[in-house]
């Protein structure tokens, strides 16, 4: 959970307005009746729909502290048609558990992080920062040594600082801007607990100075569930190769993610 619980109920307020103004009347089964300064819903018919009053919802997106019930942040996130991955966001900034969400995994030996290694492909293993804590050699290989350009030896690699800090990872990976976009609506859907923790808000404020596209990005406030697929690349050596990637949130370390890179198809 956020650390400040200001900071908390500012990002909250802003997630909050932003998906207000990006929800329609008619997506919303509201008439739009009168004119308009911005397209999306008021803040009164958005109240309306939660059964709460327009105060309330302005409080809200004000970052006043106001206490909202698990009740009440359902029926936002079902007014506000959120996906599953944006509801878990809402319920995470409020610093309340979604009552539909299962019960997390218990922890065990740190397994996971050795287990890369025993694999033939590309594997690797994404903590809460997403620093590259356990690779195998295909994955470094492929990865082009997760350098991003000013990384020393002793630094942990970072997916998001390979990413937008790299110039051979704009070239590397097919679709840069539209996989860049995704990842950090998927980044932020996975830190949401942990935005104000100290190492987390260091990296977002490295990547946002050093990174115009990851400031707009973040901006956004787009939040997304991590998905696999198909996921192509122009390695350098290789030429064009496509993986089927597969992420696992294994019981054994539900803080970490093991990314997995199915057998290749040369085109």
């Amino acid at each position: 959970m956020p650390a400040n619980p200001h900071q908390g109920s500012r990002l909250l307020g802003e997630f909050i307005r932003l998906h207000r103004n990006r929800l329609s009347p008619a997506a919303a089964g509201l008439p739009a009746t009168g004119r308009r300064r911005a397209p999306g819903l008021r803040r009164e018919e958005l109240a309306s729909l939660c059964g709460v009053s327009a105060t309330w919802i302005t409080w809200l997106e004000q970052g006043r502290s106001v206490a909202a019930s698990t009740k009440t942040l359902k029926r936002l996130a079902q007014a506000l048609q959120l996906s599953t991955a944006e509801r878990a966001y809402l319920f995470e900034l409020a610093r309340r558990r979604d009552p539909s969400e299962p019960s997390a995994p218990p922890k065990a030996v740190d397994v996971v992080l050795r287990s890369v290694h025993a694999m033939g492909h590309p594997a690797y293993v994404l903590n809460q920062r997403w620093d590259v804590v356990a690779g195998n050699a295909p994955a470094a290989d492929l990865f082009l040594d997760w350098q991003a350009g000013d990384d020393t030896p002793e630094a942990a690699p970072n997916l998001l600082r390979f990413l937008f800090f790299s110039t051979k990872a704009r070239t590397l990976i097919e679709n840069w801007n539209e996989r860049s976009q995704r990842l950090v609506a998927e980044f932020r859907a996975d830190c949401a607990a942990r935005l104000q923790a100290a190492p987390m808000r260091e990296l977002i404020d490295e990547l946002g100075a050093r990174s115009p596209e990851f400031a707009a990005l973040w901006k956004r406030n787009d939040v997304q569930e991590r998905e696999g697929g198909a996921r192509g690349f122009m390695h350098p050596r290789r030429g064009r190769l496509v993986y089927e990637q597969l992420t696992l949130r294994a019981a054994l370390q539900p803080d970490y993610k093991l990314v997995l890179l199915l057998p290749p198809t040369e085109v």
